[in-house]
């Protein structure tokens, strides 16, 4: 009997509570482990449902979360559903197009995926229709229950547990750009932006071969629209070159089928009580999406948990003091992060200063691949430590001069130099023409 105690006995029992995507990943790694496996979940399973309540939400997929799944085996499976990101697209008012390339050629920074399902073949346990419960005795319980966990308020029940949120002041409206002809209406392999200083929209592509545009404005914003004919209006003076991709038809009626959705990060320590109880991913860590690491990180949540218990040879009361000393800074880092990101992208990559900085810093790094490295690629193509990318970002601002580039460059250990002998600024990018010599 899967219930017995003769079972129980045998195997230390695991209870991951969310079968969302970081309990589906959570519960691959501890079956792979040899631990029984119970999954809570109070929607039904929409592998098995007929008909699928609540949004979908396109998800971007980086190294962290990769490393996390090719560790369970599952990342060739998941990675052959998306769709590859190589740069941003930006949109200008005019309608010009210009790329901004993530990281250096070959480094594709996202894979976008429109639903991934649970992936684990842990059993999975949901709370009885009738409203009753059942209690399940378990060694460890796992919240990966999202930003609004239920097992995280029982841990605000306790002292000495420091727990913060906030809602910025913009909200999000998704809305959808259709194929035309059967094929993409714009370029796929980009995220496209349309950065317009204090708001911005953005689109990713979906496997169906529309475009999923995600409009982020303050709420007082959405609410001065009230008609279809002020959508019209309002799409007419930012973003013209939408109107016909979408269809003014649809504008007019998809503004208004769902109000501006909220969007909250979560801070909060410790992660774990005592030796029988840790959170995970949003329950941990609820991030605002701009930069592309929420999955990524509670991913990575999962694959650092599992080091650790490596370590501490799967020692519960040694693992989870050693998880939340670990991993607390590094989703408080990247939770800053993302906040940041998101000024960065509705009006810093308006700036040709912004331009010079990306052009700068991947020359830098070309020349000094280990001595700098950009932020981005920090945090997209590597597993260096969230807290780490940040106080090495802020140690390489201190100590490059973009005015003084030959004197950096000087720092190569190496008889080469560089002069920087002409630089021009057209309109949208900044071209640096450089001589190096033996």
């Amino acid at each position: 009997m899967e219930g017995s105690p003769e079972r129980h006995s045998k195997k230390k029992v695991v209870a991951v509570v969310g079968g969302g995507l970081v309990g589906a990943l959570n519960a691959c790694f501890f079956a792979k482990r040899g631990f029984d496996v119970e999954v809570f979940e109070t929607r039904e399973d929409i592998r098995q449902a007929k008909i699928v309540k609540g949004r979908s939400i396109n998800l971007a997929l980086s190294h962290r979360g990769r490393q996390a799944l090719k560790h369970v085996g599952m990342e060739e499976k998941i990675v052959s559903q998306g769709i590859p990101m190589h740069a941003r697209m930006i949109h200008s008012l005019s309608g010009k197009q210009s790329p901004i390339p993530y990281g250096k050629k070959g480094q594709v920074n996202l894979i976008i995926l429109l639903l991934l399902k649970s992936a684990c073949h842990a059993a999975a346990v949901s709370l009885r229709p009738d409203g009753s419960t059942e209690e399940v005795e378990a060694d460890l319980i796992v919240g990966c229950d999202g930003a609004f966990s239920a097992i995280r308020k029982q841990f605000l029940r306790r002292s000495c547990f420091n727990y913060s949120q906030t809602y910025i002041p913009h909200g999000y409206m998704e809305l959808t750009m259709p194929p035309i002809n059967g094929e993409f209406a714009m370029k796929a392999n980009y995220l496209h932006i349309w950065p317009r200083n204090t708001f911005m929209m953005i689109a990713l592509p979906n496997m169906d071969k529309t475009f999923t545009c995600t409009l982020f404005m303050p709420f007082e914003e959405f609410e001065k629209i009230t008609t279809g004919d002020e959508v019209i209006e309002f799409f007419q003076k930012y973003f013209p070159d939408t109107i016909q991709l979408i269809g003014a038809d649809a504008l007019r009626r998809d503004y208004f089928r769902l109000p501006a959705q909220a969007m909250v990060s979560v801070k909060c320590s410790p992660y774990h009580i005592g030796g029988k109880c840790v959170l995970m991913g949003d329950a941990a860590h609820a991030v605002v999406p701009f930069y592309g690491q929420g999955m990524n990180a509670g991913f990575e949540d999962c694959i650092v948990f599992d080091e650790i218990m490596d370590q501490f040879n799967e020692d519960f009361n040694a693992v989870l003091p050693e998880y939340t000393r670990v991993r607390v800074p590094d989703d408080h880092a990247i939770a800053d992060l993302a906040m940041y990101n998101y000024i960065e992208m509705r009006a810093h990559v308006n700036s040709k200063w912004f331009l010079f900085r990306k052009h700068v810093d991947n020359f830098l790094h070309f020349l000094m691949p280990r001595a700098i490295i950009p932020l981005y690629t920090m945090v997209t193509f590597t597993r260096t430590r969230y807290h780490e990318a940040v106080e090495r970002w802020h140690w390489q601002n201190k100590v490059i001069h973009f005015e003084k580039i030959q004197q950096a460059a000087s720092l190569l250990k190496s008889d080469h130099f560089v002069l920087v002998s002409f630089l021009t600024f057209p309109e949208n990018f900044i071209q640096i023409h450089l001589s190096v010599f033996e």
